[in-house]
């Protein structure tokens, strides 16, 4: 359902569509649409989304807004990052209110997960 002047949609650039994809479906169980063979949109993910294909990326460092998931076992999702092919650029760390970890995902994206326990 949309709802009037609230965020709605959200698109990332992407290296490698085919690897993202799988990436995140076996990481975070998103469901993919394609639109041809240069995007393909995300959903059950909390926020509806898509990727297109761009030799970009999005990074906090470049000034990019960095997504940042929920988890409530920091640790195990940080070993299903790692084992399907996600790099851990900032290992997990506290700060006030909980702990998080930063990766980037295949198609050069990068994003973070906290946890409040």
């Amino acid at each position: 359902m949309s709802i009037h002047e609230k965020i709605n949609y959200v698109e990332f650039p992407c290296r490698e569509l085919s690897a993202t994809k799988t990436f995140f479906e076996s990481v975070f169980s998103w469901q993919f649409t394609d639109y041809g063979t240069e995007y393909t949109a995300f959903a059950n993910s909390g926020l509806d989304g898509g990727f297109y294909r761009s030799e970009l990326h999005s990074s906090a460092a470049n000034g990019g807004a960095l997504v940042v998931f929920y988890s409530d076992d920091l640790e195990s999702t940080l070993q299903k990052v790692k084992e399907n092919g996600g790099e851990i650029n900032e290992e997990i760390f506290s700060f006030p209110g909980g702990r998080r970890f930063h990766f980037v995902e295949p198609g050069g994206n990068e994003f973070a997960v906290w946890s409040d326990k």
